[in-house]
């Protein structure tokens, strides 16, 4: 008998959010402990009612708990939320579900994250973070032990010399630059980083979604929808498929063969710079002085990860 992946999945649910909390709560390997939600995609609020949306839709009674509603440093992202454009039609502010009856936890998800793995028994479960870092750079902040006590940690975010809000970052760490930094800096001792190069090299496609569809459980209903949510989005831009990038996360705990072209770099985010706030600065030198902080995957395997929500969406 295999034994299942305890994962926590810190997100801030849009579309591509929402497919990772279906495939982890799903999945047989997988054992989603928990969900703590984050500003981000939308704002906080509509972040913990999609969570809870999907959760109810698909059956799963998972812990929620709420966490930060701003950036550790900034009044809100480094721009007014109102400027982006294309954010709204890729992530609307509720999702397309029934409306929750389930509730969160009392507790903050900072403090969740600080008692959780305070447990010994606990630290073999992953973090995984697909939204801004606030959550994951406030619990260090207050708890600095806790990047020993924290097992492994796989992001999603980041870029090697490109961005998808600015020309140089990201949308997860450019939320939350120095939230990042923290975190890369803090010294948890596995770190993976899915950025963009690897989710973009993976999209997924309408035939994809029929697949998903005619699996025929409220998961694959549910993922045909949002995924053909998401490749509308992606049509302005002479797309045919989009990337899911959070649930690409989700299906490397299962099937690391997935994320390939795979580097151990020194990583730090830019949190000064006019126009390149929110970058992350890969050091791939071969004669950098410093040690490697992060193992980073440039490439993805669409029919792996397809194949993977397929497996999670008929279980």
């Amino acid at each position: 008998m295999t034994t299942k992946t305890k994962l926590i999945l810190d997100c801030d649910t849009g579309t591509d959010d929402a497919v990772a909390i279906i495939a982890a709560a799903k999945h047989r390997d997988l054992e989603l402990v928990a969900v703590t939600t984050v500003n981000g995609n939308v704002p906080l609020a509509n972040v913990t009612e999609n969570t809870l949306r999907v959760l109810d839709f698909i059956g799963e009674s998972v812990p929620v708990y709420v966490g930060a509603n701003r950036p550790i440093v900034r009044d809100d992202f480094p721009v007014p939320r109102s400027i982006l454009n294309s954010g709204a039609a890729m992530h609307p502010e509720y999702l397309d579900l029934p409306v929750a009856t389930s509730k969160p936890q009392d507790r903050s998800a900072v403090e969740f994250l600080i008692e959780y793995y305070s447990h010994e028994e606990n630290q073999d479960t992953v973090l995984v973070a697909v939204g801004p870092l606030t959550n994951v750079g406030l619990a260090l902040a207050a708890s600095p032990e806790l990047a020993q006590r924290i097992p492994r940690l796989v992001i999603m975010g980041g870029s090697r010399g490109w961005g998808n809000v600015t020309a140089a970052a990201e949308f997860n760490i450019w939320v939350d630059p120095e939230a990042a930094e923290a975190v890369f800096s803090a010294g948890i001792r596995d770190v993976t980083l899915v950025p963009l190069d690897a989710t973009h090299d993976a999209p997924l496609t309408i035939e994809h979604c029929d697949r998903f569809r005619q699996i025929g459980t409220p998961a694959g209903i549910a993922t045909d929808a949002l995924i053909r949510h998401r490749i509308e989005g992606y049509r302005v831009q002479g797309e045919t498929g989009a990337p899911v990038h959070d649930a690409l996360c989700i299906a490397y705990l299962v099937h690391p063969e997935v994320l390939s072209d795979v580097h151990e770099w020194p990583i730090h985010v830019e949190t000064r710079g006019e126009r390149t706030i929110g970058q992350t600065v890969m050091d791939h030198r071969h004669w950098a002085s410093e040690k490697p902080n992060a193992r980073v995957a440039l490439r993805a395997d669409a029919q792996i990860f397809a194949d993977f929500l397929a497996d999670a969406f008929g279980a």
